[in-house]
């Protein structure tokens, strides 16, 4: 018998720790050992202690941000920018956070480095975008990092075992099935799905009693606070939502998927930083790159999991967006029908729908 945490279980544990400004140790298997704290959470007097442990710290961001500081990404996906001996903690935040770009956009010039391998850096950096955090994280080399760990109580993470664990989706577990009437329809059941990981569950909305031999009228909707339940008219979401879920309704059969993969797969809190970028200019893809992320982070094979632990082979997909389709083809379920789903354009989001559009390629 065996308490030790396992590397999902230890993954899990660093997120939280990262989320609460705690270190993580992260080793490979060379024997080289970092110490990591997200930029967002790191306090001032963190940022002393690793100062005090010599080495030469780096904030480790992605390249979609080095390129908006202009900062060179030598390792291809990110850049270690060197942190000056006199940098305080709100120049390593400027680094990370891009709400103040526009009022003080010379924050260099930013020296990265060059040598030396980038693999831990990347593990940490995955593991703030799986946190929410805004994908940033201050890193310094320590030696044994194993007994570093064990000495300060803090976690670690062996590279060679968690690498695989972050570049795929968690299994999904079925926790729960109940009846749930609806005003679109009484016959209304709710699923709820948990990851292994421990991350965020996902639900399953089934109307009426499908048939599985046929394809099902479904949508993949990705969770969205602002749209679904403030009725927020800068997207279109909400009417996407009621709209899916009216249609199936009428027609007296359907699953919906709503999966929380909150602002395109980067969480509440990024998105809000994304429409404050927005509020100074910059269109919802801009905004996602200055903070760091790609286009788009979500994951839609969680989307196919579900489906086919359901029992469903083929679906009529309500979607503008072509690459849930792609995503569904390529992980065995069966598109034979796009339904379009365009509603709820507003004066707000008008532009925000062109974007989609233009660089997305949304069919609106």
């Amino acid at each position: 018998m065996s308490l030790i945490p396992d590397i999902t279980e230890l993954l899990a544990r660093a997120r939280a720790d990262l989320r609460m400004g705690v270190p993580v140790v992260l080793t490979d298997d060379s024997g080289f050992s970092v110490l990591a704290l997200a930029s967002e959470t790191l306090s001032a007097q963190r940022l002393a202690d690793l100062h005090g442990l010599g080495g030469e710290p780096v904030v480790a961001i992605t390249a979609r941000r080095a390129e908006t500081l202009k900062a060179r990404a030598y390792d291809g996906d990110l850049a270690r920018v060197l942190i000056p001996a006199d940098a305080e903690l709100s120049w390593v935040q400027a680094v990370a956070d891009p709400s103040d770009d526009l009022n003080a956009p010379m924050k260099g010039p930013l020296m990265t480095q060059r040598q030396g391998s980038s693999n831990l850096h990347r593990i940490a950096i995955a593991l703030t975008k799986s946190a929410r955090l805004l994908p940033a994280v201050v890193v310094v080399s320590i030696p044994d990092g194993s007994a570093f760990a064990a000495a300060h109580g803090l976690t670690c993470i062996d590279h060679t075992r968690a690498a695989p664990h972050l570049a795929d989706r968690s299994a999904l577990h079925s926790v729960v099935a109940a009846r749930l009437p609806m005003e679109v329809s009484e016959a209304g059941r709710l699923h709820v799905f948990r990851p292994e990981d421990g991350g965020e569950e996902h639900y399953a909305v089934e109307i009426g009693r499908p048939d599985r031999s046929k394809p099902v009228l479904a949508r993949l909707h990705s969770a969205c606070f602002t749209g679904d339940l403030m009725g927020s008219l800068k997207c279109d979401c909400g009417p996407q939502l009621r709209g899916a879920l009216a249609q199936m309704g009428a027609e007296g059969a359907g699953v919906l998927l709503y999966l929380n993969q909150e602002g395109r797969g980067i969480g509440l809190a990024n998105k809000m930083r994304a429409y404050f970028l927005q509020d100074q200019g910059f269109d919802t893809v801009e905004a996602n790159h200055r903070l760091g992320f790609e286009d788009d982070e979500r994951d839609f094979r969680i989307g196919s999991d579900i489906l086919k632990s359901l029992g469903f082979s083929a679906v009529r997909l309500l979607t503008n967006n072509p690459a849930k389709i792609a995503m569904m083809e390529r992980t065995g379920i069966a598109v034979p029908e796009r339904v379009p789903l365009k509603v709820g354009e507003t004066d707000h989001n008008r532009a925000y729908l062109a974007t989609k559009a233009a660089k997305s390629g949304h069919l609106l």
